[in-house]
């Protein structure tokens, strides 16, 4: 099997590099790749690689993320969110290949209170999700064999996310206002890799399973209360002492982009599908806050 990574430098892209190296023969690429073009703005170059690549699962990790930012530059987020999927939609149409995509929470407006399954209707309540809601319609509309996988609250070790953040300000602040009306799943780049992994293992025997599926760990919470668990076990680690947590709702801060209040995601379709069993929120977090923790850039500050 042959795979073409996009995005291998973000956080996904970072453990699907390893992820994915046992299946076959991988190709990683980020947008300043130089032996092969892997930026998903320069569509006529894209189109070479994968032509060049020629290959049987395209496996696109790359995407606009900032969310606030989005909403002053929708072209941009329009060019990598929903146009870039589409182009590589149809460009695995006709190499015959699968393209994986993720995709996200944000697609929803968050007022049910129950956890979206697939079948729920879409609302996005910014660009940058109904950017990322046009990309998901422009793969299907193709044709191509695809699996888009919905996820929320990403992190990992390697990249920018809420932990890193909150790891940061805690050691310049002694006290953080969190939102606390906002809930969701957080989910580990390395869950959604070692998934994808599977997936893309299993599809090629089971090509029928194609589709879109929602990936999340199991579990939700707030932002606050996922602040209060990092800072409980980051506590130990240092020498200053622990930062005050003020629960804040959404309407105390305001941003660019509105953001939905319940991002949950029903994953028994996938789980069932596939046969996995996804764990808990919180070992992931405190696996990758066992590596960040007791790396030097955290000791000690």
């Amino acid at each position: 099997m042959k795979i073409l990574l996009l995005g291998k430098n973000g956080q996904v892209g970072w453990e699907l590099q390893r992820s994915l190296a046992p299946l076959g023969e991988l190709v990683a690429l980020c947008s300043a790749s130089q032996e092969m073009c892997g930026d998903l703005t320069r569509f006529d170059d894209i189109r070479q690689t994968i032509k060049s690549v020629s290959p049987d699962v395209i496996v696109n990790a790359s995407a606009y993320t900032a969310v606030d930012k989005a909403e002053s530059d929708i072209e941009n987020a329009e060019i990598l969110n929903a146009y870039a999927p589409g182009m590589l939609a149809q460009e695995a149409k006709a190499c015959n290949a699968c393209l994986i995509h993720y995709s996200t929470d944000y697609v929803f407006n968050g007022k049910s209170s129950d956890p979206y399954s697939e079948t729920d209707l879409v609302d996005p309540l910014n660009i940058y999700g109904k950017t990322k809601l046009q990309g998901e319609n422009n793969i299907i509309d193709s044709g191509c064999n695809h699996l888009i996988f919905r996820t929320s609250w990403v992190y990992g070790a390697h990249g920018n996310n809420f932990i890193k953040t909150i790891l940061r300000l805690s050691q310049q602040r002694d006290k953080l206002s969190i939102v606390n009306d906002q809930i969701g799943s957080p989910t580990g780049a390395e869950l959604i890799a070692d998934v994808t992994a599977h997936a893309v293992r299993t599809i090629q025997l089971r090509p029928e399973l194609a589709g879109l599926y929602h990936l999340a760990a199991q579990g939700h919470t707030s932002w606050y209360q996922f602040a209060d668990f990092i800072l409980q076990h980051a506590e130990p680690y240092f020498t200053k002492s622990r930062c005050q947590l003020t629960a804040i709702p959404s309407t105390d801060y305001p941003t660019p982009a509105k953001r939905p209040l319940n991002s949950r995601l029903n994953t028994t379709k996938l789980e069932q599908t596939f046969g996995l069993n996804f764990p808990n929120w919180q070992k992931g977090v405190l696996r990758v806050l066992t590596e960040l923790l007791t790396k030097s850039d955290f000791e000690n500050r």
